[in-house]
């Protein structure tokens, strides 16, 4: 299997509270497993409030829905032993 990379890392964004905001972040392979989101160290799961999903096969997004002030923080994307922040 081969090493995915991160080939396109995430970006700070700023957002009002009650906006959505979308990360995005593009690794190097289709059909990456070794994924995870998280928030604050916290792993993030596909849920109403986190909608998780990859498109075009190489690009995971991750977006939180209705943000507050608690959702400030570090988000961490995951692959194998890569991992990007904003």
């Amino acid at each position: 299997e081969p090493d995915v990379t991160v080939v396109s890392g995430l970006k700070d964004m700023v957002v009002s509270e009650g906006d959505d905001v979308t990360f995005r972040c593009q690794v190097s392979h289709e059909n990456a497993r070794d994924v995870e989101w998280k928030l604050q160290d916290v792993a993030l799961q596909n849920n109403e409030m986190n909608e998780i999903s990859v498109e075009k096969g190489k690009i995971h997004t991750l977006t939180l829905r209705k943000v507050t002030e608690q959702d400030i923080g570090t988000v961490t994307f995951r692959v194998g032993p890569h991992t990007s922040t904003a």
